[in-house]
């Protein structure tokens, strides 16, 4: 009886041990995670600045991992002729925007998944737009996450884009 106390003992509690040698190893492998995560974040950051890029402190102290620029500064980006970027447009598919940006490469947000590996340099700086900038965030996040260092968020998106809101303000006055 009590050798069977004894065995029953043991085997509680090196089962018990087993239980929480597998909870340490899932706590490992979140920490390894996390960690392989903040890494590419410093990585993504250092090579922007590495590239002359002038990155906000906001940017950098929150660890951010792609840059939100105002409309008019994706704008202004977007009219630098030396600039060298690509311009992502994630809207759906039925979208329709108030004018076509030719240089536009279209990917709605749900096939990106699938055809990120369409965007092959993966430095060169993407400006990232949808109809009006949620989705652009979502894909940054995701683009990050593939491997993409400098990607740019254009909040607000084709709503708030300078060239489309200056024609409807020239409408609006004609009428």
């Amino acid at each position: 009886m009590i050798n069977e106390k004894l065995q029953k003992s043991i085997f509680y509690n090196f089962n018990k041990l087993q239980d929480e040698v597998k909870e340490l190893r899932k706590e490992l492998n979140d920490l390894t995670e996390k960690y392989e995560k903040a890494m590419a974040t410093q990585r993504c950051h250092i090579m922007r600045i590495k590239n002359g890029e002038k990155l906000s402190d906001e940017y950098i102290l929150n660890g951010r991992n792609y840059n939100d620029y105002s409309p008019e500064a994706a704008f202004d980006f977007y009219n630098q002729v030396d600039e060298n970027y690509i311009l992502l447009d994630v809207s759906a598919k039925g979208y329709e925007p108030p004018e076509e940006l030719p240089e536009a490469t279209k990917i709605p947000l749900d096939e990106l998944p699938f055809r990120a590996k369409e965007i092959v340099n993966k430095a060169t700086p993407i400006l990232i737009i949808s109809e009006n900038g949620v989705k652009s965030i979502l894909a940054c996040e995701m683009l990050n996450e593939f491997g993409y260092f400098n990607v740019n968020n254009i909040s607000g998106g084709y709503k708030f884009w300078p060239a489309f809101r200056h024609k409807e303000i020239t409408k609006t006055e004609a009428a």
